[in-house]
């Protein structure tokens, strides 16, 4: 299929703070676009300051498909976020719009991008804690039985990664096929454009400092004193994302919020350069830009290309 026959589809990524969602918005706007977020913990209801989602007034300027989609005692997996954005795709395509796809979780990208092929394997709590507890009395048990039903992952999975053993065995006992499937790429019917944005690593971090203040001006105590409220706690995977889980030590009286605040801007330098470990700067399929140059024109520039 010719690169005219597909679906467009323009991808701005990128570390957190870095501006993605100011961009898409400029971007958007001149191509007729929607916004598909590729943020792992903007899925989640009541989690809007900490995950920095686009405000509501940002959202009003475009349409936003997977923000708001689950609760924070739900998972968003990889395989429920490729079959949501596969369909999210086809619907705006389908109605003449441009799809954006924005987002700084890299794995999550990079598999819509490759085409991975994941099954959609949710967690089974009580499967998990039966073969944890089988893991603490005997690991190699656990590889046995896994490379028994799927012999493929001595390739790609070390034997002694207890938490991806328990997940490979998870998903070859609740689908009944091997969790080497995952590796599996067709390539995707879209004519993909890369848009990545990047800064001098310190400017970057001093700009997300920035956010994290803006954030707990802006009522993120607020925000995660109410979700424990509601029942919430903090062994969720959605209470356990960054902004969030760096709270619980104040809530148990062991921190004040100055070091709560200090955490979370530690954590979240730590958090930037996980990032950079999914996008590669020499990658020749990412048009980088520096944001600390004048960047908007040279997006504009580029998309315009893609487009013609």
């Amino acid at each position: 299929m010719n690169a005219k026959a597909q679906t467009p589809l323009i991808v701005i990524l990128g570390p957190t703070a870095i501006g993605k969602t100011s961009l898409s918005l400029e971007l958007g706007k001149q191509w007729n676009g929607e916004i598909i977020s590729a943020d792992s913990r903007q899925f989640y209801r009541m989690m809007d300051i900490g995950t920095a989602k686009a405000t509501p007034e940002e959202q009003a300027q475009l349409p936003h498909h997977l923000i708001d989609i689950a609760n924070p005692d739900e998972t968003v997996g990889l395989g429920a976020f490729l079959r949501l954005t596969r369909a999210a795709i086809d619907n705006i395509a389908g109605r003449g719009k441009t799809p954006f796809l924005v987002g700084g979780t890299g794995q999550y990208m990079r598999a819509l991008i490759q085409g991975w092929q994941v099954p959609e394997v949710a967690p089974d709590m009580e499967l998990r804690a039966k073969l944890e507890q089988q893991g603490q009395e005997n690991p190699e048990v656990l590889w046995e039985q896994l490379t028994a039903l799927d012999p493929e992952v001595i390739e790609f999975i070390h034997p002694h990664n207890i938490r991806r053993v328990i997940r490979a065995l998870e998903v070859c006992i609740k689908s009944g096929k091997p969790f080497s499937e995952q590796r599996r790429r067709i390539p995707p019917p879209y004519h993909i454009l890369q848009i990545g944005l990047t800064c001098e690593r310190e400017r970057l971090y001093a700009r997300a400092d920035k956010r994290v203040e803006a954030m707990l001006k802006a009522g993120l105590f607020a925000e995660v004193e109410s979700l424990i409220k509601a029942g919430y706690n903090w062994e969720l995977p959605a209470m356990s994302g960054l902004g969030y889980i760096q709270f619980k030590p104040y809530f148990e009286g062991e921190a004040s919020l100055e070091e709560v605040a200090e955490r979370i801007k530690l954590d979240t330098h730590d958090f930037i350069r996980r990032q950079y470990a999914w996008f590669s700067l020499k990658d020749p399929k990412i048009h980088w830009l520096d944001t600390a140059q004048d960047y908007v024109p040279l997006a504009e520039s580029i998309t315009k290309n893609f487009f013609h």
